[in-house]
């Protein structure tokens, strides 16, 4: 990890001193699994003398982006030719890390066969640029290492050449991002610089074909520093540079990466001496590291509850993974595995199957509407189970099955029939236990192992059904376990987020209607439990008619514009972007939802397409190259839009719920909340979604659409808005106190919470 590496503390690095560029190249390489670099003048001359550094960097999965000017050596330009063309290269394994660093330590044509091959297999990935007007070349000399966790930029005078590393006097400055700003708005300067570069987009450079590159020093560069460039390589590459006397600050920069290199050989040579081969069919924790310590003192939670217990855990920190560790921990001292695991959506069914293979745990039944097959191997599994003899091996099985499934009765029969003190129960989404139709079966559920999972577990308004839940799961006085995210965010679970919360003004109409509806629906209003006692047809109506004024607010389209637009001028792209747009507002007064907020559930159809059609053609109209798919229910091919938003290829989806529970889309980096949905748990299950870590990613950004209409003081509807707003200020405290920019929320609000005698931190006392 890139934390390991010793930095000065100054962050300056120079050459002939205790803190050489070279050294910096050297660590970082070596604790890296992703350098993005962007040059005046590369020459493989620097993998060679930094062998061991690139060798450590490559066994460990990293890949190397890099952007160069169109001067080359005959040799880097034959071998980038060969990895772009379609070229016979002989077979590299770079899982064999002695082979791979005595190749990158030699200059001949093995070494540059290996170059070739990185090139034709992604490993190694690079543009060549010149600029637009055909005068001077690209001289910029900035980069970026990430290990998946941290960042170090850096920016210098240092080319990546053998003869700066070595020969020349240079200088760099490394930004770490763990020192927070400047450091981290540095690194993102330069990653936006680059990734504008490498996408494309920079107007002030052309992409230069391999058979244009030059390989020679031509008239048109004599005015620029040159020593480092292509004769100085020509002339290292006739000398014998293995056997030239190093500088000695060198020498020890390298000698850290050469002693990792060796250790890692010796261990390598020992385990294929030593360690036995793994029985794949056998199940197993899916990473070599084992479970996070969290998620191991959720099991010694759950275990010391009677094997009960509900996890209260952010989206984003790994609650399949916590739940089946406790089903495999059940199969290490018992010798079997036997789980019945409830979600809400096909679409988890399907990840929770792909979850469950990463164990190797095998025999998964799937149910739900559209699969015939699951009642016939269910039958044959309980008849098994009924006549298996007292000595003959328990059957393992994992049952996963919708909620809308489970709750049928003829369904609930044949998944409610199995040993009641065997089979492990997880509910995914616990929240969803609540709905009527399960609540009327709870005390039927007979299975004695129990984990509810979810974000939120509480249901708003529902305190009857909560204790009822909590008791079901053993946690009557508390959660079993409970991994907030704000632990999560500070462990670096989760990565950190700016939150820019952008209040949006209703046009005069819609605000006339908004005051005409809040002023009936003020009626029904108790303002002593800030809330209404009932909900009957006619207020569910005007809750209705005013919701749809609220999603429907012609300025929001604005705002989303004025966002998308400062971001496309600031990262040249909007790659790996969320767009949750306004949902349509026809009430759902059956299905399996909270009761706090039924006019959120399901859409109109005619509304919501209308709406999700403005918003991905706003996103069109900004830029002819700027991808974007609307992310729907039906959608065939949803796996590959995923790989493709996940890629880049695909820069933004708009969707309305299909990316709430259970979709995961690690690679998003920018969200943008435009349904003012009042739903506390879809907003939570949104956030944590866009916070999910991924290699390539540094910091998410948020935007949250607010409509907060400012009615008159003194009118009958004043004392309901106040109180309402009080609860969505609460909302709006809670992301922004996380965020790394609190004081935004404060500004962008100050003028509405002025308005109605409101603050961010404390409303307790306002009646």
């Amino acid at each position: 990890m890139l934390k390991e590496v010793s930095f000065p503390a100054h962050r300056h690095f120079k050459s002939r001193t205790e803190w050489e560029p070279i050294g910096f190249f050297s660590d970082c390489l070596c604790n890296a699994t992703q350098f993005d670099l962007m040059l005046g003048f590369f020459s493989s001359s620097a993998i060679n003398v930094l062998a061991d550094g690139f060798a450590s960097f490559l066994y460990n999965g990293g890949r190397m982006n890099l952007i160069v000017n169109d001067i080359l050596t005959e040799q880097d330009k034959a071998a980038i030719a060969k990895g772009k063309f379609d070229t016979p290269i002989p077979f590299f394994d770079i899982s064999d890390i002695e082979k791979l660093k005595n190749t990158l330590s030699e200059r001949d044509v093995h070494f540059f066969e290996c170059l070739a091959w990185l090139i034709r297999n992604s490993r190694l990935e690079i543009r060549i640029v010149a600029p637009k007007d055909g005068i001077g070349i690209s001289h910029t000399k900035t980069g970026i290492f990430s290990d998946g966790v941290n960042k170090v930029g850096f920016d210098g005078s240092c080319n990546f050449s053998r003869s700066a590393l070595i020969d020349n006097i240079e200088s760099l400055t490394a930004f770490c991002d763990w020192d927070g700003n400047p450091a981290s708005a540095t690194i993102d300067k330069i990653k936006g610089e680059f990734e504008l570069v490498f996408g494309g987009k920079d107007e002030s450079v052309v992409f230069v074909p391999i058979d244009k590159v030059k390989t020679r020093i031509v008239e048109s560069f004599k005015d620029k520093e040159l020593k480092d460039l292509l004769e100085d390589e020509y002339r290292i590459i006739q000398q014998d540079i293995a056997n030239k006397t190093l500088p000695k600050s060198v020498i020890k920069a390298l000698d850290k990466a050469k002693n990792k290199v060796e250790i890692e050989i010796e261990k390598t040579k020992k385990q294929g001496e030593t360690i036995e081969p793994i029985d794949f069919g056998k199940p197993r924790f899916p990473y070599e590291s084992g479970p996070r310590e969290y998620q191991k003192q959720a099991f010694e939670n759950w275990k010391a509850n009677n094997q009960k217990g509900l996890f209260a855990m952010a989206t984003g920190t790994g609650k399949t993974i916590t739940s089946l560790n406790c089903l495999l921990e059940i199969y290490k001292r018992n010798g079997y595995y036997k789980a019945l695991i409830l979600v809400p959506t096909i679409t988890l069914v399907n990840q929770w199957e792909q979850e469950c293979g990463k164990f190797h745990f095998s025999n998964v039944i799937k149910v739900y509407s559209k699969n015939s097959e699951w009642r016939s191997r269910i039958e044959r599994l309980q008849m098994a189970e009924e006549y298996k003899k007292a000595n003959e091996a328990s059957q393992n099985f994992i049952i996963i099955s919708t909620y809308a499934s489970f709750t049928r009765s003829n369904v609930f029969d044949i998944l409610n029939g199995f040993e009641k003190s065997k089979v492990l129960l997880i509910a995914d989404e616990a929240h969803n236990m609540g709905s009527p139709a399960i609540m009327k079966r709870l005390g039927d559920i007979k299975y004695l192992r129990r984990i509810g999972l979810s974000a939120t577990p509480e249901r708003q308004f529902d305190d009857d059904t909560n204790r009822k839940l909590f008791r079901f799961f053993g946690a009557e006085n508390q959660y079993t376990y409970e991994y907030s995210m704000e632990e999560a965010i500070e462990n670096g679970v989760l990565c950190r987020y700016f939150y820019y919360p952008h209040l949006v003004r209703l046009t005069d109409d819609e605000f006339e209607k908004y005051v005409e509806l809040s002023l009936k629906i003020s009626k029904y209003f108790n303002f002593n439990t800030s809330s209404f006692d009932k909900k009957d047809e006619v207020l569910m109506g005007l809750l209705l008619a005013r919701k749809r004024i609220v999603h429907k607010a012609a300025n929001k389209l604005d705002v989303f514009n004025q966002i998308i637009t400062e971001r496309y001028r600031k990262n040249g792209n909007l790659k790996y972007s969320l767009v949750y747009v306004p949902e349509g507002t026809k009430p759902d007064y059956f299905g399996d939802s909270d009761v706090f907020d039924k006019t959120e559930q399901i859409s109109d159809d005619s509304d919501a397409d209308r709406l999700i059609d403005e918003y991905t053609e706003a996103i069109t109209k900004l830029d002819k190259f700027v991808t974007v798919k609307k992310f729907v229910s039906g959608l065939k091919d949803r796996d590959k839009i995923l790989d493709d938003f996940a890629s880049g290829k695909l820069q933004v989806l708009t969707s309305m719920k299909c990316l709430d529970e259970g979709v995961d889309v690690p690679r998003s980096e920018l969200a943008i909340f435009c349904a003012s949905t009042g739903n506390p748990r879809q907003f939570i299950q949104r956030r944590g979604r866009i916070l999910r870590k991924h290699p390539d990613k540094f910091m998410a950004e948020i935007h949250d659409l607010v409509v907060a209409p400012e009615v008159t003081p003194g009118s009958d509807s004043f004392r309901m808005e106040r109180a309402l707003l009080k609860g969505e200020l609460m909302r709006v405290r809670n992301f922004s106190l996380l965020s790394e920019n609190p004081s935004f929320s404060q500004i962008e609000l100050k003028s509405v919470m002025d308005h109605y005698g409101l603050n961010m931190y404390n409303n307790d006392h306002i009646a």
